[in-house]
């Protein structure tokens, strides 16, 4: 898979790795891991293997009465180094999946590097934002509300295998669900580092808006959108608050569609995505001072369909290049 973030959720993978783990505390590298599942599922959901271990963090375990696991319990238990191979073995090929991705793949990554071994993990998702962004009523996100939504009994939240087994059959419908509203998936890269120096932390794994904020763009400015008109590569669009999708997703599309990010309002911003034609305030009411314009949500997802190329900034330097050694003569 590349390294581009997002993908449409009718585009074939190669599959999933369903995480949970139970830990000692918060903070990975210095809390430990005390439990974990992992389940290999086919790119269509089903499960095809799993992992499942108590572990011995030689520490102390910490919230027992979150995780219901006590020194006792875990004293003749496997350590991470013992399992780590399968878990490796499961995880090949695959992007991990977790409801808060950030939390359980820091700590694998922290407990991999302790055992001088390399999590295969490429790329992750995370639940909480796909199911946000399939808008599906309930009155939160988290994993005991999705399945009653969808009618999965959990039988023991915060035990690793319960957790990692419901999230699975959440994810079988979700999936379904994705494709038939065409929604992207926020399959994410990572990179492997090294921690603390560099495995991945939760920093690597900061909402994408920090990070696009920063990527250059292939694209010069081409200006101000005009209604009516396409959209050219190399226009920098904002957000505003008031959109309906969540701004993950739109920054995910802005970027494919080789459009520049901007958290700014400034003169040199085409538009922002708005859904309110008047905002008293924010970064929508900022636009409209400085006559920036304003674009609804679900028109922006229409006009990506018919993006206009730009000009590469490569390309105009050797242009500009070549016209003043042409001007020498």
């Amino acid at each position: 898979m590349d390294q581009s973030w997002g993908r449409p959720a009718n585009e074939p993978g190669a599959g999933w790795a369903v995480v949970d783990v139970e830990t000692s505390g918060f903070r990975p590298g210095q809390a430990r891991v005390v439990s974990i599942a992992a389940l290999a599922l086919g790119d269509d959901g089903n499960v095809e293997h799993s992992l499942y271990s108590l572990l011995n963090p030689g520490v102390d375990p910490g919230p027992t009465h979150v995780h219901g696991l006590t020194a006792e319990m875990l004293a003749g238990q496997p350590r991470f180094g013992d399992i780590v191979g399968d878990l490796v073995e499961l995880l090949r090929g695959r992007t991990l999946v977790a409801h808060n991705v950030g939390f359980d793949y820091s700590f694998l990554a922290a407990e991999a590097e302790l055992v001088g071994a390399e999590l295969p993990v490429d790329t992750v998702m995370c639940t909480v934002e796909l199911t946000r962004r399939l808008d599906l009523g309930t009155d939160n996100l988290r994993l005991e509300t999705l399945a009653a939504h969808w009618g999965i009994t959990q039988m023991k939240p915060h035990d690793a295998l319960d957790d990692a087994m419901v999230l699975a059959q959440i994810l079988k419908p979700v999936l379904f669900r994705a494709r038939e509203r065409r929604v992207w998936l926020p399959v994410h890269p990572v990179t492997r580092r090294r921690w603390p120096n560099g495995a991945v932390t939760h920093d690597e794994l900061r909402p994408f808006k920090a990070v696009a904020s920063r990527l250059p763009c292939p694209y010069l400015n081409p200006g101000r959108y005009v209604e009516g008109r396409p959209l050219v590569q190399g226009m920098r669009v904002a957000l505003s608050a008031e959109v309906i999708r969540t701004h993950e997703e739109l920054v995910e599309r802005i970027v494919h569609a080789g459009l520049s990010y901007t958290d700014n309002i400034d003169l040199e911003t085409s538009l922002i995505i708005c859904n309110d034609p008047a905002p008293e305030h924010g970064k929508g009411y900022q636009a409209n001072e400085l006559g920036v314009p304003l674009v609804r949500d679900d028109e922006f997802m229409r006009h990506l369909g018919s993006v206009v190329g730009g000009t590469g900034i490569e390309e105009f330097a050797d242009a500009t290049l070549a016209g003043d050694q042409f001007a020498l003569f």
